[in-house]
């Protein structure tokens, strides 16, 4: 088992206990979503916006324009700090002092680069796309030298990283155990529901595989 080395960043305090720090679970679940939240300062405030990202490797990629202020501000201050969490279920105790969630969580330390040549953003962008909905790339139209123009992207590479895991039952007071309250964990996943095609839609043109696909793969199933 390799494990990321443990610094004063990274090292977890609180809910010591489920702290992992084995790099491949960590890597699982930075692949097991496509959406992470990336801090920065801007004007002295600290801010936390959502980002799609595509991985390669121990690498993170995000884009956005050339104007984007947090890709901006991560790389003038060379520093961030990124988080990917899922969401497993809620755990509803007998008391509300003992709710909590099941998740999986990563937070994520590490160095910053502009990338500038286009065929490796390029490269990044397909990954992006393909990483939210497989196989999406290869149905769209080329992108344009002044849509390349305006896109920014950043590498991330992790150099140091800590998960928490929570997958467990209800940690009641063990005086509540006998009390007629229900208590027990609510699963909770994210599910694709039907594609809606854009109104604006010629009717020859049908919904293709690789969306039925992923729809297929994402859908609820009965119990």
């Amino acid at each position: 088992m390799e494990e990321f080395e443990k610094s004063k960043l990274n090292r977890v305090k609180r809910g010591a206990n489920r702290a992992v720090y084995d790099k491949k679970v960590v890597h699982e679940i930075i692949d097991a979503g496509f959406l992470a939240h990336v801090g920065y300062i801007y004007d002295g405030y600290p801010i936390s916006i959502p980002m799609a990202y595509a991985k390669d490797g121990d690498k993170l990629y995000f884009h956005g324009s050339t104007g984007n202020r947090m890709l901006l501000s991560i790389l003038e201050s060379k520093k961030t700090s990124i988080n990917i969490t899922h969401l497993d279920g809620l755990v509803l105790a007998r008391s509300g002092l003992h709710h909590s969630v099941n998740y999986r969580s990563v937070t994520l330390f590490g160095s910053l680069q502009k990338i500038d040549d286009d065929a490796r953003k390029t490269e990044i962008l397909e990954k992006t796309i393909n990483n939210m909905t497989p196989d999406r790339w290869d149905s769209l139209r080329t992108m344009t030298q002044q849509e390349l123009d305006r896109t920014i992207i950043v590498e991330f590479t992790i150099e140091q990283a800590s998960a928490k895991v929570r997958a467990e039952g209800v940690n009641d007071e063990p005086a509540d155990e006998n009390l007629p309250i229900w208590a027990g964990v609510i699963p909770i996943k994210q599910i694709a529901e039907k594609p809606i095609s854009d109104d604006k839609l010629a009717d020859s043109v049908q919904t293709p595989k690789h969306i039925i696909d992923y729809y297929e793969k994402n859908k609820a199933t009965l119990a």
